[in-house]
């Protein structure tokens, strides 16, 4: 099929792929606390998120996500997809939110221009300052079986500018 086929119509919404990691090791999960976007406070700036970033042009979600890991905190690890969360975003485009569990640790952990790098227990995830969907998704994540399909959900602000979940 032509590129010209594939009816593609700027006017109508669009998602843009990036890719979310979470790596697993005992009864704790490694999550970057955020640092200034070049020099620029964000709202997120200070909280704690997984590792991730944009999938590029001639990537396949897997390679994005070893890239994006690999980028932020020095690791290397097992990935396994979880699920996808469309983030609408309130634009014409919103965000595809690719899920991936990483396990199997392996390398030097290494802060990057993202964020600084750490291991917190499950336990003690409350009292940090996550990004909103974070502690929806690794909850939904961490009651994941083997056998599990991976999950699909839909994130939207709120009139607070709130990020908010619901899984299908």
């Amino acid at each position: 099929m032509p590129t010209s086929d594939q009816n593609i119509n700027f006017a109508r919404y669009q998602l843009i792929p990036r890719v979310l990691i979470f790596p697993f090791q005992s009864d704790s999960v490694l999550l970057l606390k955020l640092l200034p976007k070049g020099g620029k406070v964000t709202t997120w700036t200070g909280r704690f998120n997984g590792a991730g970033g944009h999938v590029e042009r001639g990537e396949d979600l897997l390679a994005a996500a070893r890239r994006e890991l690999f980028e932020e905190t020095g690791l290397q690890a097992k990935l396994s997809y979880c699920g996808m969360v469309i983030v609408d975003t309130g634009l014409i485009s919103g965000i595809g939110l690719f899920i991936f569990r990483a396990d199997n640790i392996k390398g030097l952990l290494t802060p990057s221009p993202e964020g600084i790098p750490e291991w917190i227990p499950f336990e003690h995830l409350q009292e940090y300052p996550l990004v909103e969907d974070v502690a929806i998704i690794l909850d939904r994540i961490r009651r994941m079986k083997n056998d599990s399909p991976p999950f699909c959900g839909r994130s939207y602000y709120d009139g607070d500018e709130k990020l908010n979940v619901i899984f299908s």
